[in-house]
């Protein structure tokens, strides 16, 4: 059997493309990668990455997305930065250009924070705590 490595991407959709790219690269850090322009057959995306070998895929549609959040109440997925300076230096860049951030948290193992990307889809922002 072989071996998982982690979760390739992640597909986001959107209907106002240059804005959803500019937040995940402007305000969260993440590096565009990689943008196609629309064919006939296919819509315009774009390949972010946001750290190691993970990418977000964004993918311009006519359709807005769900915002909701999962069934627990939290952002169904997240990504992670390196400290918690970090996180509240990223918190601070987002709550500056006006977008919704929630409170950062301390959990057992992490601090959280939920914020909301310019579609209103929940994602939630972690930094790792240190083990003793």
């Amino acid at each position: 059997m072989p071996e998982l490595f982690g979760i390739n991407h992640l597909t986001l959709s959107t209907t106002d493309f240059d804005r959803l790219v500019a937040y995940y690269t402007e305000f969260l850090g993440a590096v565009l990668a990689f943008e196609r322009a629309a064919t006939p057959s296919d819509p315009r995306i774009a390949v972010i990455d946001v750290g190691g070998d993970d990418h977000l895929m964004i993918i311009e549609t006519a359709t807005a997305p769900t915002a909701d959040l999962d069934p627990l109440g939290n952002a169904g997925w997240g990504l992670r930065v390196g400290t918690h300076a970090q996180l509240c230096e990223v918190r601070e860049r987002i709550l500056g250009a006006g977008w919704p951030v929630g409170p950062i948290e301390t959990l057992p193992t992490q601090w959280t924070m939920t914020a909301r990307d310019p579609d209103g889809r929940p994602v939630d922002v972690r930094a790792h705590r240190p083990r003793t």
